[in-house]
């Protein structure tokens, strides 16, 4: 092999080390944000459940005083 030719494919290289490197950085980065996201989300979950619970706790609502519904 050539000098040239071996330049040639150690900056191809470089270059797509260089993509490589910029994508995991997007990928890390979107993970982040998702994880943030997805915390986010969860204390809404725990919010609105609670908020629920005391809905209906407030109007007297047990679900487990209700009757089985028809098809059991």
């Amino acid at each position: 092999m050539s000098d040239e030719t071996l330049q040639q494919r150690l900056t191809e290289l470089e270059v797509r080390l260089t993509f490589v490197d910029d994508t995991v950085n997007a990928l890390a980065s979107a993970d982040a944000e998702l994880s943030v996201r997805l915390a986010m989300l969860e204390d809404v979950i725990r919010g609105l459940r609670s908020e629920l619970s005391s809905l209906r706790s407030s109007q007297g609502h047990d679900p487990h005083s209700e009757p089985p519904p028809p098809h059991y």
